[in-house]
């Protein structure tokens, strides 16, 4: 999502939109505030203009919807990657699309895709 927003016209902009077009992205709050804590970064300001990261945040929350995780998991190499799994598993996820090697080595996870943006965009 930070590229997507660094970024306009990248693949992961390209991807938000796409996705935002063909049914729910799923959120927690707990990436939310990651989130707005990463982009909020002072290595990131050369990237913005003034008002550019709050229109952001509030173009994610509204094309988001927030959901309740409500499972618990320790799968991935990263554990700071499990909160995508238990986000994906409690939201009924369709799919997970990130570019991150220790999230892609599970595909497909309890019968959810993990697929990379390109591959995202190749097949929708």
């Amino acid at each position: 999502m930070i590229s997507a927003a660094l970024f306009k016209g990248s693949v992961q902009d390209k991807v938000f939109d796409k996705a935002c077009g063909l049914g729910n992205i799923i959120t927690s709050d707990l990436l939310y505030d990651e989130l707005k804590e990463v982009i909020n970064r002072t290595k990131f300001d050369r990237y913005f203009k003034a008002g550019d990261r709050r229109k952001f945040l509030a173009r994610y929350k509204a094309e988001t919807k927030f959901v309740v995780v409500t499972h618990r998991i320790s799968k991935s190499i990263d554990p700071k990657d499990d909160m995508f799994l238990e986000l994906a598993l409690s939201g009924k996820a369709a799919c997970i699309i990130t570019n991150d090697p220790d999230l892609l080595i599970l595909h497909p996870f309890e019968n959810i895709s993990i697929i990379s943006p390109k591959e995202f965009l190749e097949k929708f």
